[in-house]
């Protein structure tokens, strides 16, 4: 996907993950960080090969699809292909200096949840990655983000979040036949029943 240099000064969200699926959660915090951290768009990041995750990602044409089609209607959803189009282990590190190398006058806020927030301290080169971007961090309902000492006295933003959704119960559910469709948008449930999507899924 092609991107025009970022004006001087624009805010941009880059909110990485799996996104399999994407969920409510997910857009409620999209929607939250543009409002309260005036961003001038979110940058929608499905990751090509996540160094940490130990599943098996479904295939990036339908992580990609289920974007597409949850994003839609609303302008300032972009989706960035960037770290799909990369071989080897998806290092958030490489893809922030790779778009500020792209897209220079930008400035790029990095969107994470709580349990990536919790684990900050073992992402590849995170002390280079925090000096990069300024970090803004989802907050579920009644638990306070917790990250280890060195990453928790490292200035970020607060996002709360009204509701709290697991993409793992989501494939669960799937997998079991089971109603999804207070956990994702409409258009989503009907693209994972459609192409049978965690049918043969474990839950893991």
């Amino acid at each position: 996907m092609n991107h025009a240099p970022a004006a001087a000064g624009r805010r941009i969200g880059l909110f990485g993950g799996s996104f399999d699926p994407v969920h409510r959660a997910h857009l409620a915090f999209a929607r939250s960080a543009l409002a309260q951290l005036a961003l001038d768009e979110v940058r929608w990041v499905p990751a090509g090969q996540p160094w940490q995750k130990a599943r098996t990602l479904s295939e990036a044409r339908h992580r990609v699809a289920m974007l597409e089609l949850a994003t839609a209607g609303e302008p300032r959803f972009v989706i960035e292909d960037i770290e799909l189009e990369r071989s080897g282990p998806s290092y958030t590190l490489d893809t922030v200096q790779a778009l500020q190398a792209r897209e220079p006058g930008a400035h790029w806020v990095l969107l994470i949840g709580q349990d990536q927030y919790a684990g900050l301290h073992s992402w590849h080169r995170w002390r280079e990655l925090l000096a990069e971007v300024e970090l803004a961090v989802a907050a579920r309902p009644g638990v306070a983000p917790a990250a280890e000492a060195e990453v928790a006295c490292c200035p970020h933003a607060i996002v709360p979040l009204a509701m709290d959704v697991s993409a793992t119960e989501i494939r669960r559910r799937a997998a079991n036949g089971q109603d999804i469709t207070e956990l994702v948008p409409p258009q989503v449930a009907r693209y994972i029943d459609q192409h049978a999507l965690y049918r043969a899924a474990s839950g893991s």
